[in-house]
Parts: C-alpha cells; structure tokens; sequence
C-alpha cells in the first residue's frame, strides 16, 4: 500500500515559533504524527537530547521528492542519516504587564 503525498513530510516553518520543521506520519501499522525539528543534532549528544517525550528520528534525503522521517536505526552507531529531535517550541518571553 503506498502512502498519499500528503503523507510524506515536507519541510515547512512551525507556526508559534517559525522555525524550520518537518511533519509527518512515522511508521505504517501503528504510525505517529511526528513533528521535527529539521536541524540535525550530534549523534554523540543524542542521549542528552532524547527524552521519554522527546524522541530522535533518523530524516532521510530519497532520490526524489522531500526529506523522510524514520525510526532510528539500529544499533545506533552504523547509522549514516542526520539525527532529529522532536519539535518543541522554545519558552515565550511573556508580553504582557501582568
């Protein structure tokens, strides 16, 4: 079964904080809704990225069309693809008096 386009990720700004993310559905049976940040982080640093609620995608570059989101690979020192965190918007300095 293929997936419809508007399935695969395209890389677009997120729209509290505007930075550059990408949205997509990972996995095919039991599939998330993921929405990562499109700034490859360190591998060697994931660990201090990856939280219970946070997790880290490997995003893919395919011949054609947009850049993919997949699980990690495994074990996680092979793995050649950049590394991604889940997006989380950074705190707002509050704009009001009270």
């Amino acid at each position: 079964m293929s997936r419809r386009a508007a399935d695969l990720g395209t890389p677009a700004r997120c729209p509290a904080c505007r930075a550059p993310v990408i949205r997509q559905w990972v996995g095919t049976v039991a599939a998330l809704r993921i929405t990562a940040n499109l700034t490859p982080i360190d591998p060697a640093a994931e660990d201090q990225h990856r939280t219970p609620n946070q997790l880290t995608w490997c995003l893919t570059h395919p011949r054609t069309g947009p850049p993919q989101l997949r699980w990690r690979c495994w074990p996680r020192g092979t793995c050649t693809h950049p590394v991604v965190t889940e997006h989380t918007c950074p705190p707002q300095e509050p704009n009001t008096l009270f």
